[in-house]
């Protein structure tokens, strides 16, 4: 995980107020961009800036784990939608994971894009992209095998439409609605047999 804290053992007392620090963080980033109040995330985490800045020197060392936070997160999703689910279902629950956590993330996403100085954590955080990749490459894999998606897609596919579906219901009203409905559809056209009832697997 990003961040020098992350890179030593912690005393519990300090890995409880780094798991909160992150927590108010991406809360904080997500209501307000990537420039919002450290001392506002501090106050929120319930630790004064002095322990926010122990953890993270930086604003930058912030956002990087955030962003490593949830992807571990969602890549632990993944394995557990596998484990629980037959191949498609597990996809498809998972990309409405994906698509649930874009909508809740799009004010950082387009504070980055906008604002351009940390504009490159979306594209050279290789080590994200890595793990977000390799485990929608595993549920398409199943799927596939399982003859229960069409086949030729590709993984980095998959994490693009769910992006674009993300920045286009932006601003809409029940954007997070709008993105679900635009993924259902698009998840029919995935299927091997389109006819199928779709299961609302955002739910």
């Amino acid at each position: 995980m990003a961040g020098t804290a992350a890179r030593r053992p912690m005393r519990a007392d300090a890995r409880r107020n780094y798991e909160r620090i992150l927590a108010a963080a991406e809360q904080s980033f997500a209501d307000h961009g990537a420039n919002a109040s450290l001392e506002g995330i501090a106050r929120r985490a319930g630790v004064g800036s002095a322990t926010l800045h122990r953890h993270f020197p930086s604003r930058r060392s912030l956002l990087e784990a955030v962003f490593h936070d949830r992807v571990e997160a969602l890549c632990a999703r993944a394995r557990e939608h596998a484990r629980s689910s037959g191949p498609a279902a597990a996809l498809f629950s998972w990309l409405h994971d994906l698509n649930a956590y874009a909508a809740a993330s799009h004010g950082l996403v387009a504070s980055l894009l906008h604002d351009g100085r940390d504009a490159d954590l979306l594209e050279q955080n290789d080590d994200c992209k890595k793990m977000i990749t390799a485990a929608a490459g595993e549920l398409l894999q199943r799927a596939e095998q399982a003859g229960e998606v069409r086949p030729g897609m590709h993984a980095e596919d998959l994490l693009v439409l769910v992006s674009a579906l993300s920045l286009a219901t932006e601003g809409h009203e029940g954007d997070a609605q709008a993105g679900r409905r635009l993924l259902d559809m698009a998840i029919r056209g995935m299927r091997s047999h389109p006819c199928e009832r779709t299961t609302d697997f955002g739910s």
